[in-house]
């Protein structure tokens, strides 16, 4: 099954998502919750279309807006990004608030400085003296 685009957008409780090529919608408190949740509105609309399709997470990309990666993991910080992806700040503030918007190339750029960071992240170990 190829993946399930989904839009997550940060509200005033939590979180809310849509999938974009099927008429499933969520809300949830934490992304956790919202993804639980968007994986059983997705098993529930198939099982009503009688479509033979299980929905697991990893069947799930989830999309969020510039503004709500910051306003959801706020450890991740403009400035600390910008100078990571050897961006100006404001030209990223603008991209985040929405003012201007980034190209296809400069998207990517973010994301795969977000992504690195992750990866390294999850390689470091804590050591406890």
């Amino acid at each position: 099954m190829a993946k399930i685009k989904v839009k997550v957008e940060k509200t005033r409780t939590g979180f809310s998502a849509y999938a974009e090529k099927y008429a499933a919608f969520t809300t949830g408190k934490t992304v956790n919750e919202l993804t639980t949740n968007m994986v059983e509105a997705l098993n529930v609309l198939f099982e009503a279309e009688q479509k033979k399709k299980e929905v697991t997470k990893a069947d799930i990309t989830f999309e969020m807006d510039l503004m709500s990666i910051f306003e959801v993991y706020p450890v991740i910080n403009m400035k600390g990004l910008s100078a990571r992806v050897g961006m100006n700040y404001s030209l990223l503030a603008q991209y985040a608030t929405g003012k201007k918007k980034p190209s296809s190339r400069q998207t990517a750029l973010i994301m795969d400085s977000i992504h690195e960071l992750g990866r390294e992240l999850s390689e470091l170990n804590l050591i406890t003296r």
